[in-house]
Parts: structure tokens; sequence; C-alpha cells
């Protein structure tokens, strides 16, 4: 067998594009995605919030310090949800191979393609030009022998880019790169590394397997084989869920008997969610998070699957009494959640309780 074809999409700045594409004043403005108050996070940041050091995922308090002309909009993930659907549809023009790593982003496996087009890079292409004239979006696509590869392929010239690496090119591109760009080398693993003298993937080459899987046991072997360019892992498409979740932290601590409303909501927005999987959840987890950041959780599987969103309400308000705490206790996350998917073949009096679930 030959080659891999990989293609990594990854749409740019996704939940920020889709408020710009949406509404047109929000165009060429730094847009940050995010609900406003001293304990929220970033979703995300459009780049032009990231000329100023927005970055997902850092407080909401300090992307307002670093762009304070930044336009806060609360996420939609219904909205965003139904835009990475269409985009998934047009995925699905070219290959079924498709593995989805999150709503923005997914790996497609075109070694054979349904459209019939001669190249890799020509599937990619036209697949960001069908996102871009279909959804009026951007999108950056990487395509190498492997999924490693594609996605250093996808980062290489974003936003709106597209980044070939050939089979035979791979020593070229990998040799020169950082060693923090690869895959599990945070900052612990580099410090460990550039102690060794390790600093490019070509330093790391020069060392053998035993002293890596010495230095990094288990983690040493993949290390020798990303230095070489090496992943054999498979576009995998379908990936079953193995869970459901949403959370959410108070703008001030609360006392556990004052967490029924978040909790409600909560419960609505997993049992949203949960109508879309295939498969069934049979376990409800209740999570808690403590003023000391003290991290509780609490489940419970009933015998038979929560049928309704008021069913996995309850169950979830009735996990509250197994925290023993103080009822002075106060909390700032609380989280709800479904997890312990299984098939729907768990009786036949079960399939006419599920009729409308979506694939």
């Amino acid at each position: 067998m030959g080659a891999r074809k990989i293609v990594h999409v990854d749409l740019d700045a996704f939940y920020a594009s889709v408020e710009q594409r949406d509404d047109p004043q929000l165009r060429g403005k730094p847009v940050v995605v995010a609900w406003k108050g001293n304990r929220s996070v970033v979703c995300a940041a459009s780049y032009e919030a990231r000329k100023f050091g927005v970055r997902s995922a850092m407080p909401a308090m300090r992307a307002e310090r670093l762009c304070p002309e930044a336009v806060f909009v609360a996420p939609d993930f219904t909205r965003y949800r139904a835009v990475s659907r269409s985009v998934g549809e047009i995925f699905k023009r070219h290959t079924d191979l498709i593995e989805p790593l999150s709503l923005d982003e997914a790996y497609l496996d075109v070694t054979e393609n349904k459209t019939g087009l001669p190249t890799a890079t020509l599937v990619a292409r036209t697949i960001r030009e069908q996102i871009r004239q279909e959804l009026n979006l951007t999108a950056s696509a990487g395509v190498a022998p492997n999924k490693f590869l594609a996605k250093l392929a996808s980062d290489w010239r974003k936003p709106d880019g597209l980044f070939v690496i050939q089979p035979n090119e791979v020593d070229a591109f990998l040799l020169p790169l950082e060693v923090g760009r690869l895959p599990g080398v945070g900052k612990v693993t580099g410090e460990k590394l550039a102690k060794l003298g390790i600093h490019t993937v070509s330093d790391l080459r020069k060392l053998n397997l035993s002293v890596l899987e010495r230095e990094f046991g288990r983690y040493g072997r993949r290390l020798y084989e990303l230095a070489r360019g090496i992943d054999d892992s498979e576009v995998v498409p379908d990936r079953p869920t193995q869970s459901i979740s949403a959370e959410d932290t108070f703008e001030h601590d609360v006392l556990l008997a004052e967490t029924e409303p978040m909790i409600r909501r909560l419960a609505e927005q997993v049992w949203t969610a949960s109508r879309k999987e295939s498969r069934i959840a049979r376990t409800v987890v209740l999570k808690l998070k403590t003023s000391e950041f003290k991290i509780l959780t609490r489940s419970h599987t009933p015998g038979s699957p929560p049928c309704s969103c008021e069913e996995l309400t309850d169950i979830a308000l009735g996990l509250r009494e197994r925290v023993e705490l103080s009822p002075q206790q106060r909390y700032r996350l609380v989280g709800v959640g479904l997890s312990n998917f299984q098939g729907r073949e768990l009786d036949a009096g079960q399939a006419d309780l599920f009729p409308h679930a979506e694939l």
C-alpha cells in the first residue's frame, strides 16, 4: 500500500468568524467570544483581537485589559454546531473517512476520494473553496502523508492558508523545527529536552531509542517516531462519544442550596446535546468546585437511562444530597454530565423513547 493522503482542515477563528459573518458591524473589529465577567474565559478571538495578544482560554478580564476596544459576544454553541454540521456535509462529498476533533477541525483520509480529483492538494483546495463560497468562512488546510504532519501543515499558513508536505519533503520540513512544535512536548518535556541539548527536531533525531525511553518512558518511543515523521495512526470516523457535559463558573461563590437554577440550565444544555447522539447515556454526573478549588464529582446510574430532560435534571439535583460538606461551604463552579454511552439495543421497550435522535 502506498503512502496515505491526509488532509487536516481547521476553520480560522471559528466562533469569532461566525459572529463576524452573521453581524456585518463586527467585521474588521477585534471580537472576543466570551461571557463578560471576572470568572469567564475566552472561547475564541478574531485575528484582529489576537494582534493585541488575546488568546482562547485566557481570562476574559485579561482580554479586556489587553484589548479595551474589543467587542465581547456571548457564545452561541447551537449556531456553531449547525455551521459545523454544514462543514461536515462538504467533507462528506469527498470522503467518508472523516475524524472530527472538535466543531472547527477534522482529519480527512483522501487516499481515495469520491470526486475523482487527482491529488490530495486539489481535494483540500476544493474543500476550502466550497467552505468559502457556501458558508462565507475561511479554513486553513494541511496535506501530508500522515495525521501528525497534516496538523502541523494546516497551522503553517494560518489564516486562510494551504500548505502541502510531499512524502519526499518530510525531512526538509521537519528537521529545522523547534521540538516544542511536536505534539505532547509541553513546557516540562521541553525543558528536559533542552537540558539534554535538544532544541530542534534535527537534534532529537540524533538520540537513539534507548536513551529516549530511559529519559521519557513510553513517550520516548513516540518522540523517536515523531522526529522521523512517523505516525501510523489511522483516521477514525465516528469515534464514539465518551461523555457530554456542560459547566459554568458563578460570578460569586454560592451555597449548594443555591445551585438549582444553574443545574437546571446546564441539564437542559446537556440533554439537548445528547439528542444528537446515536447511543444512550446511562450515567448522570454532577461536578462541583469549592471556593478552595477542590473538585467533587457524584454520579448515578439508574436502572434505565434518563428518558427526559426532567428526569436528567431530577437526578442531577438529587446528587447534591450525596455531598457531605458543611451546608455553609461555598462553590465556584457546577457542571452536569452524561456518560457511560451504550448502544440503543438496550431493550425493545426503550426504542420508542428516542424516536428523533439525530446521527
